[in-house]
């Protein structure tokens, strides 16, 4: 029953995965790639000098990931909530700031990967923190915000089950 349980919960991720944009996926691949040190993320997503010199700035703002995945703070406290949610908002504002994530939900997706199911109560936050930085132009500061579901933003409680699902690179292949 377990097995079965963990095989439609990744099922359902992958699911999830496959309704975001092409861009999105695309970006999400990358981000996952260059978060979780997973290969030379130049070698494989830099086709040109604009995404190699992204790439680098990419790595940069997510030098900031070891010491968030180390200061999620508890949700029922008020210590170290400024110092975590300063940080994850500048992650977070760079990665809307390139114009692939469209929506709360691949935001949900990346971050829940980049950082551990433990951060999943504090994603709403940053991502109305993050969006709604005057760095974020006007009119997709509205559809980010407006991404957010009711049921996300007032959740009563979050899963505390590790995502499964993790998307990589694939190759194409000639045909």
């Amino acid at each position: 029953m377990a097995v079965t349980n963990a095989a439609s919960m990744t099922i359902a991720e992958m699911r999830e995965f496959a309704s975001f944009t092409a861009a999105e996926q695309r970006y999400i691949r990358r981000s996952l790639d260059i978060g979780l040190s997973r290969c030379d993320a130049f070698r494989i997503w830099g086709r040109t000098q604009g995404e190699t010199a992204a790439i680098r700035s990419q790595y940069v703002a997510y030098q900031e990931l070891k010491a968030l995945r180390g200061s999620i703070p508890s949700e029922s406290g008020f210590d170290a909530i400024e110092e975590f949610i300063g940080k994850i908002t500048r992650v977070a504002a760079f990665d809307l700031a390139q114009e692939r994530i469209e929506c709360f939900s691949a935001f949900r997706f990346l971050y829940e990967r980049l950082l551990g199911a433990e951060a999943r109560p504090w994603l709403p936050s940053a991502f109305c923190a993050a969006a709604a930085l005057p760095q974020i132009r006007p009119e997709r500061r509205k559809m980010l915000l407006q991404s957010l579901s009711e049921a996300a933003a007032t959740a009563p409680g979050w899963s505390d089950r590790a995502p499964s699902f993790y998307p990589e690179f694939i190759e194409e292949v000639a045909a």
